[in-house]
């Protein structure tokens, strides 16, 4: 059976590995951040489905700069020996009652990053819908733990309901907009929803 192109180490998870990173995601934050600077030096930040960790080393790395503290919470524990020092992470549910109370005791934030995915099936429909609700739980969040003048970063797969979801995100921040960074592969049909600047 041939190998797929999935199977073959590209350019980003190659250059990912040598720079230490879990996973080739770090380049869609990187991306993302250099064209709407959601994250600045001495920010606080929620990361919403953080394992295996690339995007909470590289918010420490390279835009916190040391300076800010990093919630990172995931059903997985992170892949990050050691865990930054900036970094407080939790194992478990960011939507259960337990979890979030400690998500508030540490908050407000002035940004929440979300690249969760919800355990896929292969079925488009189903996968779409489980996404959909995934980003909408996370908008919820935003509502209740950005500060006023923060920024959000939502995935979502196309075709679950992000639309609806960018209203939503519309009524809450000054923009609102989709954005595909280069990073993601030719074939995935995830999208980001940014929200800048809590009303």
């Amino acid at each position: 059976m041939a190998n797929s192109r999935r199977d073959k180490a590209d350019s980003y998870t190659q250059r990912a590995h040598k720079e230490g990173y879990p996973a080739r995601s770090v380049y869609k934050l990187e991306e993302i951040n250099s064209s709407h600077r959601i994250i600045k030096p001495g920010d606080s930040v929620l990361d919403v489905g953080a394992a295996p960790g690339s995007w909470t080393l590289y918010t420490h790395r390279e835009l916190i700069k040391g300076k800010g503290s990093i919630v990172a919470v995931d059903l997985n524990p992170l892949n990050l020996d050691p865990v930054p020092p900036t970094v407080t992470a939790f194992v478990g549910d960011a939507f259960s009652r337990e979890i979030r109370k400690r998500l508030t005791d540490l908050g407000p934030y002035d940004a929440i990053i979300s690249d969760a995915a919800p355990m896929t099936t292969g079925n488009r429909t189903v996968d779409t819908s489980r996404s959909e609700a995934l980003a909408e739980n996370v908008v919820l969040l935003a509502e209740e733990q950005l500060k006023a003048g923060g920024n959000l970063v939502i995935k979502i797969f196309q075709g679950g309901g992000q639309e609806e979801i960018l209203k939503k995100m519309r009524t809450l921040f000054k923009k609102a907009k989709a954005f595909k960074p280069k990073a993601s592969r030719d074939d995935s049909f995830e999208i980001f929803l940014i929200g800048l600047e809590k009303k």
